[in-house]
């Protein structure tokens, strides 16, 4: 197989269904697009043709997997899911062929390798029969099981139950023995309650109904509350009298009296000082600085030779 190109990330199924039903032919039962795949129904007899075309002339290269589905009300109560993959395309397709208990579906293993333990885990778990493949053993379940899980009739506890025995020393196989009956569910709503009495509820006393409530005649509102200013209009009022009123005249005509004159003269203000005489000039001390200010010529040496100074 020689890939031309890479595979598209989405492929669309647009013109894949007529495509097929066209290439299929005879072979078709029912053709059928929904949630988005193609699914194809086969005659179970011409199974492995129609995969075989698939296969090699649509490029859907790999057996992705094979799934068992159970219908109790129908004659032909299984049915067995074919799921393709084209690895070129990036497409998706699932075929199917239907069966009853004792009706073998012929082998796919001539086509894809794997299809040898897809079909033996179909026909462990619903007993679906596979013509033609060459180790049709159980594949999930314990040797010697008896009945197959998936099918609708298989009881949820079995038939049989495994444990160590301590007098044989060994594991035994006995039939399923319960301790307790099944519980039923109702599915009711938590939040709602049940509609029926549950178990122990019925020693429960119902609380006494309260009793009802009693119209009364509203309260007549007490009328709002209003700041009265206080008010002193006599003498009394003030918390004080006549000796209270004689004691603040004198403090106050105290304080209104004039300064009291003594015979010692009081100290008067400071004479003004006379002016400080100026202050005669410095006395030059110094000498003229020009010739320090001057550039001093720069000093050379003379250099050294071999022989010595130059």
């Amino acid at each position: 197989m020689t890939v031309l190109h890479p595979a598209p990330r989405f492929a669309s199924s647009e013109g894949v269904l007529d495509a097929l039903s066209a290439a299929l032919g005879a072979m078709l039962v029912e053709a059928k697009e929904e949630h988005g795949e193609i699914v194809l129904s086969v005659a179970r007899d011409r199974i492995e043709d129609a995969l075989r075309l698939l296969r090699d002339a649509h490029q859907y290269q790999q057996l992705m997997d094979i799934a068992g589905v159970d219908y109790p009300q129908r004659a032909e109560r299984f049915e067995v899911c074919y799921c393709l993959l084209s690895v070129t395309r990036n497409h998706r397709i699932i075929v199917k062929v239907r069966t009853d208990e004792a009706t073998p579906v012929p082998t796919v293993t001539t086509l894809w390798p794997n299809a040898g333990w897809l079909e033996r885990e179909v026909y462990d778990m619903y007993g679906v029969l596979f013509a033609g493949n060459p180790d049709l053993r159980r594949i999930l379940t314990d040797y010697g099981f008896q009945g197959h899980p998936f099918r609708k009739d298989f009881p949820l506890t079995g038939y049989v139950e495994l444990r160590y025995s301590e007098e044989d020393k060994r594991v035994v196989y006995e039939p399923v023995q319960l301790a307790q009956d099944l519980r039923t569910f109702d599915f009711m709503s938590p939040w709602e309650g049940a509609d029926y009495v549950l178990p122990g509820d019925e020693k429960a006393v119902p609380p006494s109904p309260a009793p009802a409530p009693v119209a009364t005649a509203p309260a007549p509102a007490a009328a709002p509350k209003v700041d009265v200013p206080k008010t002193t209009e006599k003498p009394a009022d003030t918390g004080a009298g006549e000796p209270a009123n004689a004691e603040a005249a004198k403090k106050v005509a105290k304080a209104k009296a004039a300064p009291k004159k003594t015979a010692k003269a009081e100290p008067a203000a400071p004479e003004p000082t006379e002016a400080r005489p100026a202050r005669k000039p410095r006395a030059a001390k110094t000498a003229d600085t020009a010739a320090a200010t001057e550039a001093k010529p720069r000093r050379t040496r003379a250099k050294k030779t071999d022989g010595g100074e130059a």
